[in-house]
């Protein structure tokens, strides 16, 4: 470590002082962390009522739920680099203050394009935020051993939010309305900015790499043009050509970003780490467990309000069993791996939750919840092994000396695969709602056109429909948005099959490191 990433240690300050200091910084990063992973859920049970308000399309919809995801996966790195060259302290209490502000923005937004602006500034927030924390902890933590436990708090953070997010936001959204879920943070905010100003000190890299402007502008729009024509597709039949544009547009842009990076002596995101069969295959079990994981907390939060009357706290409270398997699986996930060793534990657990979802998708019925209790519990144990052991697989496959840039593609894959899950399982979703809606007697045209938008849509309809119609166009959209759900499930379980299939075929050990197991195994053996 370099005298300039030495920790700012105050003059006399006694030994005991400094430790306390270190661990305070830790839970000012980690309750950061904490209201990132929560701000990315939060939202789920508030939807119903925030569509009531707002009156968003089902491609809207979708865009204020994930543009956070993915705004903040595409600036994790721009924003590391930012940071290591003007300083992780002030990158961090500047994403604070940009995320207070953009959660006052987004709790009194009146139109659907001013919560989609207010989201896109949290992502922007977050993102600042993030990039830094895991810099700031090893620089306050010299020792190995606690630095490996605050990397362990400090990533399990996240987790933990993203689970709560929809019970809060149940909390709040039936006691104080759905702006209410983003005012909570501006409070908590304040806080930590008076107290991360007084105990985070001031780090920065004395050789930062080059921030390249291109770079950073060809992997966001990429990304933007490549979603929007996933969220399009879902609300239309057939081709468009706006729409075959869009995706071929972006997906040029992103092969542009890649071979630049290839170019570059100093790259944004180094693809030479992806060489490594391990590394790619940890990164794309991550993308499409925490993908899947995360969707499926979005749709399963929607399917209980909209299909089975759940209030929003009774939704959130539904997902629990959930939440809590994750927490154990996670706190579990080393014993899997001393047991059956990462490629097995990693491939059994995407397996489970595979399984879990194939349930849901052949058994689920929100009027019979206690047969939901056993796949939510295999699918949120079979997450959390998977989020561990992912993550640690990716660190571990990198050389010490490149930590930094693993830890960036890691927070990266978290928050892009849960920008992807949300885009790619609600357009499957949008698309057999859509079709799976049939034409409801009493209904005109135009109506029958709106309510095949989305639910929320239908249920604008309903105000204008006389008793007998009304209750055939509910009964009509709970059934289609049921099947809808159906489809989600069931892409997610073919998505984590096929993840499951990835690892236990390229996560196979290398002859060296099987090698020396087997000398191990006989010194042991040796009397």
């Amino acid at each position: 470590m370099t005298n300039s990433d030495a920790p700012a240690k105050i003059p006399g300050e006694p030994d005991a002082a400094a430790q306390r200091r270190k661990w305070l910084v830790l839970a000012v990063v980690s309750t950061s962390l904490l209201l990132c992973g929560i701000d990315l859920t939060v939202l789920h049970a508030a939807v119903p009522s925030m569509s009531l308000d707002l009156h968003p399309s089902g491609v809207q919809l979708l865009w204020i739920v994930d543009i956070y995801s993915l705004t903040l996966a595409s600036l994790l790195v721009t924003c590391g680099t930012l940071g290591d060259r003007i300083g992780r302290k002030r990158m961090v209490l500047s994403g604070f203050a940009v995320f207070g502000l953009a959660s006052a923005a987004a709790a009194f937004s009146h139109s659907t394009p001013q919560l989609i602006a207010a989201r896109v500034a949290l992502g922007v927030g977050a993102a600042m935020i993030m990039a830094s924390t895991v810099a700031i902890i090893r620089v306050v933590f010299t020792d190995d051993r606690e630095r490996a436990i605050a990397i362990g708090i400090w990533t399990s953070a996240h987790s933990v939010g993203a689970t709560l997010g929809p019970l809060l936001g149940g909390l709040i959204t039936e006691r104080w309305g759905w702006g209410a879920v983003f005012l909570v943070n501006v409070p908590i905010v304040l806080v930590i900015l008076v107290v991360g100003a007084r105990v985070v000190p001031e780090s920065r890299n004395p050789s930062p790499r080059r921030w390249d402007m291109a770079s950073v502008a060809l992997s966001i729009t990429g990304l933007a043009g490549v979603v929007y024509a996933l969220k399009q597709a879902g609300e239309r039949v057939g081709v468009d050509p706006l729409i075959l544009a869009a995706a071929v547009g972006g997906a040029l842009l992103l092969f542009l970003f890649v071979r630049r990076q290839r170019r570059l002596s100093e790259p944004l995101l180094d693809f030479s780490l992806f060489a490594d069969r391990r590394f790619s295959t940890a990164t794309l079990c991550v993308i499409g467990c925490f993908g899947s994981y995360v969707a499926l907390l979005f749709f399963l939060t929607q399917w209980f309000q909209q299909v089975g009357g759940f209030s929003p706290v009774r939704a959130g409270l539904a997902l629990m069993p959930l939440a809590a398997a994750n927490a154990v699986g996670a706190t579990t996930a080393p014993w899997a791996s001393a047991r059956w060793g990462n490629r097995w534990a990693l491939t059994g657990s995407l397996g489970l939750f595979a399984a879990a979802a194939s349930a849901l998708a052949l058994t689920g019925d929100t009027s019979h919840y206690a047969r939901l209790v056993v796949p939510l519990v295999a699918a949120g144990l079979g997450a959390g092994v998977v989020m561990t052991l992912g993550a640690d697989s990716i660190m571990a496959a990198a050389n010490p000396e490149r930590s930094g840039e693993a830890a960036a593609i890691q927070e990266t894959s978290f928050e892009l695969g849960a920008g992807l899950g949300v885009a790619i399982l609600g357009t499957a979703l949008a698309a057999t709602y859509r079709t799976s809606l049939p034409e409801v007697p009493g209904l005109s045209p135009g109506q029958q056109s709106a309510a095949q938008e989305s639910f929320a849509s239908a249920e604008d309809v309903l105000k204008q429909l006389p008793a007998t119609t009304a209750a055939n166009l509910t009964a009509a959209a709970r059934r289609a948005y049921d099947q809808g759900f159906t489809t989600v499930a069931g892409v997610a379980a073919a998505v984590l099959v096929a993840t499951a299939a990835l690892a236990a075929t390229m996560l196979r050990p290398r002859a060296t490191e099987v090698a020396e197991e087997d000398s191990e195994r006989e010194v042991h053996a040796a009397p």
